[in-house]
């Protein structure tokens, strides 16, 4: 794979290829039965990225999930649109390389018989059609043209089809993209469509083996399913739903889109369009600053899309470009292009904008402004546009929602630690009002505040933008800086894989050189000493690598009698390749290689040397003690390196910083990490009503404030603010800071909740208070107890400040019990152990709380 698959993205991927192998197990072992499973991510989740690892994994194998390569497989990828079939080809190329060779587009004429194991071809409903070219064999071209044609062929692909499906030495995986489209009945007479025939079979043609459906919600998938009236002999098997917490925790979508729209009726289409032009003069010097500050080689070229209605007046539009340049006059005239569905290039006064297909808009940089009238769907994908604004109409809303979902994506697929205006996508709606504009982004987004256990996604109406409060000393950001937040542990964690990109990281940053090589000659010392140590179940192992076993039956017709006997052969170079293959994926392939090399060195090594080098590595990946025990000294080393570079690390560029923060979170328990630093935040000011805005509440001694020191608190609940209240009126406290729902800049606490899933928990408030001179933190969190997580939560809060209690004064959780505020002290260790064994969080607070005070 040419991309690093977010951690989400790495479960998925295992997922999905073990339900694949329990499916291709099924198909060839219990009478062809046939099966389906879904693959279900929210928009901008990378569904086809995941899609190339999995083929790539079925066609070359995943030592990471440890799946070996299945030489049957064959896979048809269908979809009810050709263009998003050459989009998705088009991706997948641009993820995996392995596959650019293997890509098929089934065009007529096809004079394949059989379609062929280790491809992937793509084929559309219209291609399946009654009177297609491909599904006429020549007697239906000549009954249908009255003469022969010279392109058909004697077999329709329904027989191509028919005859892969047949053949055991082929297991044919069919992709549904979009599942939830194409299955709608075609008639009334209950005609099945085309890809319900395609699942099922019909006539001659058997049933597809594997469905694999990929869609953007399970429900899609379901329902597509039970459409296609598959459920009597279809095995159904898990659907895997990639949580959307943790699609939103990877920085590939933005966390907040701002909304604009006036409040007040009238057309302010020029105002507002002004006001567009000027946040995207404003979010580009945002992006120049930040790329000069890291020194990325590829800056970010911000784009802003103007979508106008189906027929826009051409004086409308000359007056909308007069405003656009008239607000930034230095913008070149051939900055600006249409994807209009003409495919022309138009003119409006004296300018001409030139047509762009919608594929190329990322790459043409050049371009700044696009024009637009429906939403830019099938194969559009520009995570550069980052301000939208809309002349349609309010009830346009599927477009809109369409369109928007193209926009959410991140321009680097990642998060900017701390930095909300980079984060976020602004969005000018002057035809909405405010209830239709909510509804629109909502839909897409799911947006809300979060109670800090949420996707932390915002939707915010006239934001305000809180910058770092300069009445505050340095020594409160030291603190924050000082205190430990924790990753989410991960699923599928590889130590050896940790280990080999921490490396890498540090080779690359020049804090280590040669750290690749020093890795490998460590765990190289752990396979001397576990070969040494287990000696004789090495010796027995290579003894079973180099015999293969077999058994004869032989009958003896005249008595009626069969006699079993057994053989042994030496094993050939074949076998002892696939011995290695195996003790390879087991000790990681890398590792094997270099193992390999230092056993019998490339410049002297004899054939000899070479075999019984391989042998070597195959019989120690057969000893069971072998894996557990290279994992434990990857971890150690990674741990010795970060704790040995931390100070060098953070001195790094922020997004060098990041690749370090991923690096700790690959771990299957959870890492220490340090809080980024917050640069700045949206907030709103304003509350909406019938007679007006209404300014929200505001406090001060926030870390983050606007230009008169004070932070608006209107998404604090009434239970909040009164928490929020008694702090800062304690005479020690001296800052405070709104923990955030999501990213680097918060604080996490990991925990398991009740299905044993990891979450992270993000307490509401720190407080920053003076002790004897120094700057503590106390960790506040008003949460209802009798809220479902509530428990686990407490669970995560106490195991937290067991390990980590030496950095905080205070950590507490506050509940409200017969009408009074309670309060666990985490401090105390008896609380700390009654959390951590209790079964009844209401018991919990009656026998260990005290009184808030």
């Amino acid at each position: 794979m040419r991309y690093t698959l977010k951690d989400y993205q790495s479960d998925a991927v295992a997922d999905v290829l073990n339900n694949l192998s329990t499916a291709r197990e099924v198909f060839h072992s219990t009478n062809s039965r046939v099966s389906s499973l879904a693959l279900a991510a929210t928009t901008g989740a990378g569904k086809t990225v995941m899609a190339a690892a999995v083929i790539e994994s079925l066609f070359f194998g995943n030592d990471d999930a440890d799946f070996a390569a299945d030489p049957s497989a064959t896979v048809l990828w269908f979809s009810d649109d050709p263009s998003l079939n050459a989009q998705t080809r088009f991706r997948l190329e641009e993820a995996s390389d392995k596959l650019r060779s293997r890509l098929v587009t089934v065009e007529h004429p096809f004079r394949y018989r059989q379609l062929q194991p280790g491809h992937v071809y793509f084929l559309n409903t219209s291609k399946l059609a009654k009177n297609a070219l491909l599904t006429r064999t020549r007697d239906d071209s000549n009954q249908l043209d009255g003469i022969g044609s010279p392109d058909a062929i004697p077999f329709t692909i329904w027989d191509t089809i028919s005859e892969t499906i047949e053949n055991p030495d082929v297991t044919l995986y069919m992709v549904l993209d979009e599942a939830h489209r194409g299955m709608n009945r075609r008639s009334s007479a209950d005609t099945p469509s085309i890809v319900r025939r395609l699942i099922n079979g019909h006539g001659s043609v058997p049933p597809m083996p594997v469905v694999w459906g990929i869609s953007a919600t399970v429900k899609r998938f379901e329902e597509a399913m039970l459409t296609a009236e598959v459920a009597d002999n279809r095995i159904q098997l898990a659907t895997i739903a990639v949580d959307p917490v943790r699609i939103q925790q990877s920085g590939l979508l933005k966390d907040d889109i701002v909304v604009d729209f006036p409040s007040e009726t009238g057309d302010f289409s020029t105002v507002l369009l002004r006001r567009g032009t000027r946040k995207i003069k404003t979010i580009s010097a945002a992006w120049a600053e930040y790329s000069a500050q890291q020194r990325t080689e590829e800056p970010v070229v911000p784009l802003m899309v103007l979508q106008v209605p189906n027929k826009p007046d051409p004086d409308t539009m000359k007056q909308a470009l007069d405003v656009i340049f008239d607000e930034w006059p230095e913008l070149r005239g051939d900055a600006i292009a249409n994807v209009f569905g003409d495919h022309t290039n138009e003119r409006y006064g004296p300018y001409t904008v030139s047509y762009i297909p919608p594929e190329r808009v990322q790459d043409a940089q050049h371009i700044r402004v696009l024009l637009a009238k429906d939403a830019i769907s099938t194969g559009w994908d520009c995570p550069r546009a980052e301000v939208l604004v809309s002349f349609r109409p309010a009830q346009d809303a599927t477009h809109i929602t369409q369109l928007l979902g193209r926009m959410i994506r991140t321009p680097l697929a990642r998060r900017i630690e701390g930095n909300d205006v980079l984060n976020s996508v602004e969005c000018i709606l002057p035809r909405f009002d405010r209830k239709t504009a909510t509804q629109v982004l909502e839909q897409i987004t799911g947006g809300t505040d979060g109670d800090g256990d949420g996707d932390g996604k915002r939707v915010l109406v006239d934001p305000a933008l809180m910058l770092p409060n300069s009445t505050l000393a340095e020594a409160v950001w030291d603190a924050l800086d000082a205190l430990p937040s924790q990753t989410l542990p991960r699923k599928n964690a590889n130590p050896m894989k940790r280990l080999t990109a921490l490396a890498h990281a540090l080779a690359a940053d020049k804090l280590r050189k040669g750290a690749g090589d020093e890795a490998h000659q460590e765990l190289h010392s752990v396979l001397d000493g576990l070969a040494a140590r287990y000696a004789p179940d090495l010796t027995k192992a290579t003894t079973e690598i180099l015999t293969v076993r077999g058994g004869s039956v032989r009958a003896v017709a005249q008595y009626g009698m069969q006699i079993d006997s057994t053989f042994t052969e030496v094993a050939d170079d074949r076998a002892i390749e696939d011995a290695y293959a195996q003790g390879a994926r087991v000790i990681s392939p890398d590792l094997a290689r270099t193992y390999v090399n230092r056993l019998a060195p490339e410049e002297d090594a004899a054939d000899e040397d070479l075999r019984d080098a391989s042998i070597r590595v195959a019989a120690l990946g057969s000893l069971a003690p072998v894996r557990p025990a290279l994992e434990a000294e990857a971890d150690t080393l990674v741990s010795t390196w970060l704790s040995q570079y931390r100070v060098q690390i953070k001195t790094l560029p922020e997004a060098r910083q990041t690749v370090y923060a991923d690096i700790t979170s690959m771990s299957s328990s959870p890492q220490q990490i340090p809080i980024a630093r917050p640069v700045n935040r949206w907030e709103e000011t304003k509350r909406r009503t019938p007679d007006g805005d209404v300014p929200l509440e505001r406090r001060s001694r926030h870390l983050l404030a606007d230009h008169e020191h004070f932070f608006p608190i209107g998404s604090l609940s009434p239970f909040e603010t009164d928490v929020l209240d008694r702090e800062l009126a304690r005479p020690d406290t001296i800052a405070w800071y709104r923990n955030p729902t999501r990213g680097r800049e918060a604080l996490g606490i990991a925990y398991t909740d009740k299905y044993g899933n990891w979450r992270t928990l993000r307490p509401d408030f720190l407080f920053f208070t003076e002790q004897q001179g120094a700057v503590k933190v106390n960790l506040v969190d008003p949460h209802g107890h009798w809220l479902p997580d509530a428990l686990p939560k407490l669970r995560g809060m106490a195991e937290y400040v067991n390990e980590y209690g030496a950095s905080l004064h205070r950590a507490e959780t506050i509940s409200t019990l017969e009408g009074k505020l309670r309060v666990l002290d985490f401090t105390v260790p008896t609380v700390r152990a009654a959390a951590l064994s209790a079964v009844d969080v209401d018991e919990l607070y009656r026998l260990h709380s005290t009184e808030y005070q």
